[in-house]
């Protein structure tokens, strides 16, 4: 079917018509975010903590320098290098919804908390709840407020769309529409900023690279191994299929379809970011740089902490060490002042 020159029009004219301007113009004093271990600080832990319970709308989550990173998180980062306030949502172990990637965990008698689930319900309670001298629990103005959305690393993964687990007739699309309806609702929220942060280099991490790139994946994972390196191209033809559904998807509801009007919206690409590191180590990573191996060594006998950790780009299998993240809160904050060469931006 020929598409209409209105239809062409409305698509390039608007692409060509995007800028960043009304980006450079915010002061921003406030960023939500939603996500899993790349970017929790200690949701899940309260969990934990409190059999399987969630935290009230009014909890202030600490600050954490012992996350999955090892140290503060990219979020962290972005919040004590411009003195903005973070709300922060993301649990670890996360996926967009449970009604299309289910994970369990046994030590909350529940699946982990998702994205449009738990997390997104969890920031609109906060975002209606008071203090105790009746002033709102949160400050998020529409015009100074950024909402990032950073999911994907355990939907695509283990126990999920890699291994085949995912419920039965749900594909990679339905996953994409999850991220985009879980934005409806920040919108109607108020929500007028917002950053998509694209799906990782996932086949670069060490628990999915290819053996003679260190890759782990059959020795953590024996019983799921097959072909390991026909595991690491599904995963890069994974991302790969994602991050180009994100680049197009993402034009066609802000302009097209009109479905956020007057908000503004930027793709940060996380996957070049972390791919121009990986591939110049040298200019961001303290020498010797590693992009293949990673810091926290486990076995039977318990963990230890490989020393010249700012030499490593990975944590752990596959978790970015806190040195990434501090890389990739630089680039975030470029971002939402509508300066970066790794974002698009729409309106």
């Amino acid at each position: 079917m020929r598409l209409s020159a209105t239809l062409i029009c409305a698509v390039t004219c608007g692409i060509a018509a995007a800028s960043a301007d009304n980006w450079k113009s915010q002061q921003f004093k406030s960023l939500v975010t939603f996500g899993d271990s790349y970017t929790d600080e200690s949701r899940l832990q309260y969990f934990e903590d409190n059999d399987g319970s969630p935290p009230p709308p009014t909890w202030v989550e600490p600050a954490n320098n012992d996350t999955a990173s090892g140290g503060y998180t990219w979020a962290r980062y972005v919040a004590n290098s411009t003195q903005i306030n973070l709300y922060d949502y993301a649990v670890r172990g996360a996926v967009c919804s449970n009604t299309l990637t289910p994970r369990r965990l046994n030590s909350i008698h529940s699946d982990y908390p998702s994205v449009l689930e738990y997390e997104v319900p969890a920031f609109l309670a906060s975002s209606q709840a008071r203090t105790s001298d009746n002033q709102s629990f949160l400050d998020i103005p529409p015009s100074a407020t950024i909402y990032s959305i950073w999911i994907g690393t355990n939907d695509l993964g283990i126990d999920a769309f890699l291994t085949d687990s995912q419920v039965s007739g749900k594909t990679i699309p339905d996953y994409i529409e999850c991220v985009f309806s879980a934005l409806d609702q920040v919108y109607e929220n108020g929500g007028r900023f917002f950053i998509i942060q694209n799906v990782s280099p996932l086949q670069l991490t060490p628990l999915y690279s290819t053996p003679e790139r260190g890759g782990v994946y059959g020795s953590q994972y024996p019983s799921k191994a097959t072909n390991v390196t026909e595991t690491s191209y599904r995963m890069w033809e994974a991302v790969a299929t994602v991050n180009s559904i994100y680049k197009y998807k993402t034009p066609f509801e802000v302009l097209v379809q009109k479905r956020y009007p007057d908000a503004n919206f930027a793709v940060m690409d996380m996957y070049s970011i972390l791919e121009d590191i990986y591939y110049n180590p040298d200019q961001y990573l303290a020498s010797p740089a590693n992009v293949t191996g990673f810091i926290d060594q486990c076995n039977s006998h318990g963990c230890t902490r490989l020393p010249n950790q700012d030499s490593f780009m990975w944590f752990n299998s596959l978790h970015p060490s806190t040195k990434t993240d501090s890389i990739i809160a630089q680039r975030f904050v470029e971002v939402f002042k509508g300066e970066s060469k790794y974002a698009d931006y729409w309106n």
